[in-house]
């Protein structure tokens, strides 16, 4: 790492208050040129609206930002680019009808006349790509087409054709898999190399011990720690400067063993023609199964096509004893199967209606009388649910989209709780939720499985998987490889389990 006398940028006392919420409250950021500088915080902490105050997205009320030394402001984001600030959000901005190249120069389009140079754009898309180690992306291939990886590298590619000096990352590898998370980290340390520093932003711990230089923690709207080791710090002490508190335990253990009651869920023989085949499993009240393996290997279709979203090629879904009608998500929710689904976002929740709205999705017929809703009683009932469930901020008028990303997957789970489901389906849980909301969900999973309630995990965390579960199914290829006691394996097993499938299928194409 190349660290120069003078910082490349510096943040000083940054405050940005909004009507009611002062957001940011004295932040302070120091990042030199050539290093991965790691900001950590729960949801809530403030590293949103820092990086869009760096971004030129929000104007800053108090403090100041220096540029290799020199006072700057950014009026807009068109300033900070011009500057040298590229920003990557979590959710991409591209655009999926354009190609890659027109993606790359959205906005500073190579053109002469009036007319766009096609040529030179995707020559120069081409030499970016090539910088970045993947040359295999198409200047002229539809971004639409390309993979999250993909589209992650083509966001780097972007970045770069403004000449960036620093590249704001936020989670980049929220939607990677294990490969194509070593893929981004190769062209990280590409950057850092060539005096390019990185802001990374990230709720998994370990990505920052393999990435990260240093580290600057966030914690309700102010700095509590900066300039600590990325790779010596320990993570008990990142947990209670996020926290404020010390977390012994992540994973919640059961007090008691499963009851050795009839399954209230089972599946049998359920395929889906290229995604998954013959999936086989029993499911009984109280127990928690975990689905583990790679992204793309069938584990959300599997529960996607349990609940009716997808319909199977063959096979059944039984619960309590009655077949569920084939491709019916009012069959499944009729029988008491709710789903917290993998894209929270875009999948669970209405982001611009209220917090008590989008708990009361799935049980509105309940309020409903004669054509006339009875949204007191609505109201009450949602309140109540988020109220177990500790939404917080306690407001069941507030606009969802306004919440964390864990409190919003608190509301989906308070969904189902109103509707006192049986059977719980929950894919990705805690995908973008910080480490103290992380436990707290983990608790309410553990307390939900605890009073009798089935549950089936699906997570890329095989930690996470492992530490929840009474059972794992491991899934490789569409097919259930392994079916255990979750203490029975660790991480290295499942590896192993998912690998050898891998190896077994390419020597069988072979």
């Amino acid at each position: 790492m190349r660290q120069t006398v003078t910082p490349l940028l510096e943040m000083r006392g940054i405050v940005k208050q909004f009507p009611g919420v002062r957001a940011l409250d004295g932040v302070d950021l120091v990042v030199r040129a050539g290093e991965v500088h790691c900001l950590l915080g729960q949801n809530g902490a403030g590293k949103s609206t820092l990086i869009k105050v760096l971004a030129g997205a929000h104007p800053i009320d108090e403090g100041t930002i220096l540029w290799d030394g020199e006072p700057i402001s950014f009026a807009n984001p068109q300033d900070a680019l011009a500057t040298g600030v590229a920003t990557i959000y979590q959710e991409l901005d591209l655009v999926d009808g354009l190609t890659v190249a027109h993606n790359i120069f959205l906005g500073h389009e190579r053109a002469r006349g009036g007319m766009t140079r096609d040529a030179e754009m995707n020559r120069a898309a081409r030499e970016l790509l090539a910088t970045l180690g993947h040359s295999e992306i198409r200047p002229t291939r539809e971004v639409g087409s390309l993979s999250a990886a993909g589209k992650q590298i083509v966001s780097m590619a972007r970045a770069l054709s403004r000449d960036a000096k620093v590249i704001v990352m936020d989670e980049p590898s929220a939607v990677l898999d294990a490969d194509e998370v070593d893929g981004l980290f190769r062209v990280v340390d590409d950057l850092r190399a060539s005096g390019t520093a990185i802001i990374y932003i990230s709720h998994r711990l370990e990505e920052i011990r393999r990435i990260g230089d240093r580290l600057t923690v966030l914690k309700d709207g102010a700095t509590v720690a900066t300039d600590l080791s990325a790779q010596d710090t320990p993570t008990s002490e990142l947990i209670t400067l996020m926290t404020g508190r010390t977390v012994t335990s992540v994973f919640p253990r059961r007090t008691e063993p499963v009851p050795d009651a009839a399954p209230v869920l089972s599946v049998d023989s359920l395929a889906r023609v290229g995604e998954f085949t013959d999936v086989s499993f029993d499911l009984r009240p109280g127990e928690i199964i975990g689905l583990a393996g790679l992204v793309g290997a069938g584990r959300s279709e599997i529960v996607e096509t349990i609940y009716g979203a997808r319909r199977a090629t063959s096979g059944t879904v039984t619960v309590g004893g009655t077949t569920l009608r084939n491709g019916s998500v009012d069959a499944a929710v009729g029988a008491g199967l709710g789903l917290c689904p993998e894209e929270r976002k875009s999948q669970g929740l209405i982001l611009d209606e209220a917090v008590y709205r989008n708990i009361s999705l799935a049980s509105f017929s309940r309020f409903a009388r004669g054509g006339f809703s009875n949204e007191a009683a609505e109201r009450r009932a949602a309140h109540d649910a988020a109220r177990s469930v500790d939404v917080r901020p306690d407001a069941p008028d507030r606009i969802i989209r306004t919440l964390s990303g864990g409190n919003q997957q608190k509301v989906v789970l308070a969904r189902w709780l109103l509707r006192s489901c049986t059977i719980l389906l929950l894919d990705e849980p805690t995908r973008g939720v910080d480490v103290g909301a992380r436990a707290e969900i983990y608790s309410l999973i553990r307390e939900l499985a605890d009073s009798g309630v089935a549950v089936v995990v699906v997570s890329s965390d095989i930690d996470e998987v492992l530490g929840l579960s009474d059972r794992v199914l491991v899934v490789a290829e569409g097919s259930v490889v392994h079916d255990g006691p979750s203490d029975a394996i660790d991480a290295a097993g499942v590896l192993d389990r998912i690998l050898a499938t891998h190896d077994h299928d390419k020597e069988g194409a072979a």
